[in-house]
């Protein structure tokens, strides 16, 4: 419809143009010695316009072929960039996909066409650290650091996530150090430097980049609480034998993670190993105070030497408020074996079998009974210890 109204228009111009011309009686006389030359106005602009008409169509023919060979090289330009850029695209496909060998052929043509070098060059790392080529792994590497400008936190977290994965740690190290150097805290790299510090044993370091990922909302607190519970007892148990190094350590746990039983249960049995009996059953005593834990209930009754009859106190005041309790049981016979009370000792051992069978009450009542001269006694629970520690 549309081209139809044009032609329509285009005849109205005709007719219009030539009704117009008719009243037009004007001449053009053009003399040029000997020869004079007459022709009427209408004619003459027709002419005027035909030759402004083919002039223009000339000078844009000359232009567009002398144009033509830069837009050849243009053309020829933007279809390599073309073929660059699915080089590139291919690279990363095919690295998701597994194909590491192809993955490295297209990165390295994608270099090669100076298609994001810096890019280019790190996907080449990434594909040669997949197919384990180390020589090819470090040449690109040291071909992506020269383009630094463009890539190199990206360069500094490939580095460090691929030393992680080939547990090259100090490598690692070393790496998120340049990042953190040059203020970059982002969460990879925090995640990155928690399984470095991990990895090494820095667990001062490890406990600070959890609660740092918690504050940034990279790990929620019921995350990060197995995490930090892990670093304190590998911190506690690299202390082990010093009561004063597992004090110290413990005066700077904040208080809310002083709370973790099994942190407890760690520093307690360690302070016992070290001799330093008072302090566990300080430590203990805090802590079920706040809350009751069972496990570290029956550690309790580990404490020898020091106040023996005021734990066997706190431990029957305990006993009111949870009289089936069978590790607190343990603890009291334990107790009641230190203070010499065998009768009552064995009493709270047997109610602690009686609710819970296990082979360290049958191994308390046997050296109960060896004691007190009862050699059957302990033969018969030395052997329903050993059958329960078989099961």
């Amino acid at each position: 419809m549309r081209g139809l109204l044009w032609l329509l228009g285009l005849f109205a111009l005709a007719a219009g143009l030539a009704v117009a011309g008719h009243y037009n009686e004007g001449y053009a006389l053009l003399v040029w010695p000997p020869y004079r030359v007459q022709i009427s106005l209408n004619l003459l602009i027709l002419l005027l316009l035909g030759g402004f008409g083919m002039l223009y169509g000339a000078s844009r023919l000359v232009s567009r072929t002398m144009a033509l060979p830069g837009a050849v090289q243009r053309f020829r330009a933007r279809k390599s960039k073309e073929r660059a850029s699915q080089a590139l695209y291919d690279a990363t496909r095919l690295r998701i996909e597994g194909r590491f060998g192809q993955s490295l052929k297209q990165a390295t043509a994608a270099y090669e066409a100076n298609e994001s070098p810096g890019l280019a060059a790190l996907m080449a790392a990434r594909a040669a650290h997949s197919m384990r080529d180390d020589e090819r792994y470090r040449h690109w590497l040291a071909k992506a650091a020269e383009h630094d400008g463009e890539v190199r936190v990206a360069r500094l977290m490939t580095e460090a996530e691929l030393a992680v994965e080939g547990r090259r740690f100090d490598e690692a190290a070393e790496r998120i150090a340049d990042l953190q150097a040059g203020g970059q805290r982002h969460i990879a790299a925090l995640r990155l430097a928690l399984r470095t510090a991990q990895a090494e044993g820095n667990w001062v370091e490890a406990v600070r980049l959890v609660r740092q990922l918690v504050k940034v909302k990279a790990l929620r607190p019921d995350q990060a609480e197995p995490v930090k519970r892990r670093a304190h007892q590998e911190g506690l148990r690299q202390r082990v034998g010093d009561a004063q190094a597992l004090l110290a350590y413990w005066q700077g746990v904040p208080r809310d993670e002083q709370r973790d039983a099994a942190v407890v249960t760690e520093l307690a049995r360690a302070l016992i190993a070290a001799g330093d009996s008072d302090s566990a059953q300080k430590v203990i005593e805090t802590s079920l105070a706040g809350e009751w834990d069972s496990t570290l209930a029956g550690v309790y009754g580990r404490c020898s030497d020091g106040d023996i009859r005021g734990r066997l106190i706190k431990a029957e005041e305990w006993l009111r408020q949870h009289p089936r309790d069978p590790q607190l049981l343990l603890t009291l016979g334990r107790l009641c074996v230190q203070s010499q009370l065998w009768g009552k000792a064995e009493s709270y051992l047997e109610a602690a079998l009686a609710i819970a069978p296990g082979w360290e009450a049958h191994v308390e009542l046997a050296h109960l009974a060896e004691r007190i001269e009862r050699t059957e006694d302990a033969n018969r629970h030395y052997r329903a210890a050993a059958e329960l520690s078989r099961r």
